[in-house]
């Protein structure tokens, strides 16, 4: 199990840059700019993201996004951290299985998002996306 501080150097910027798909307003231009840049310094592959999208993120954004007393403006990125991180140390055994097989459902409302990223990453790679 790694340390917070590794999962923070690892992880961290690329949660916070993802996390833009949880907000309440659809993610600009820039944003999704900004995730892509972010994604391709961490050199990671499709599969890779989408697992990091449904088991490391989903289940800690999907709890903020439907929160009615939290706002995205008011967002503590360290707070947010603290979350992820704890989530991301605790994710192994059942609470894995528990994760990936809720993931439908912690995922479907920043789905349509999460495609059009990996859609724009894709052309930014200069592979073929699907039609």
């Amino acid at each position: 199990m790694k340390d917070p501080q590794t999962l923070v150097d690892e992880r961290g910027e690329l949660w916070l840059a993802l996390a833009t798909l949880w907000r309440e307003n659809e993610p600009r231009e820039s944003d999704y700019a900004r995730m892509i840049e972010v994604i391709e310094r961490h050199d990671l592959s499709l599969e890779q993201l989408e697992w990091i999208f449904r088991l490391e993120l989903a289940p800690v954004l999907a709890r903020q996004q439907m929160s009615v007393t939290d706002s995205w403006r008011d967002v503590d990125e360290h707070r947010l951290l603290r979350q992820l991180v704890t989530h991301n140390r605790r994710l192994h055994g059942w609470r894995k299985g528990f994760w990936t097989l809720f993931s439908g459902l912690t995922t479907m409302l920043t789905r349509a998002r999460w495609n059009t990223l990996m859609t724009r990453l894709m052309v930014a790679r200069g592979q073929q996306p699907p039609h």
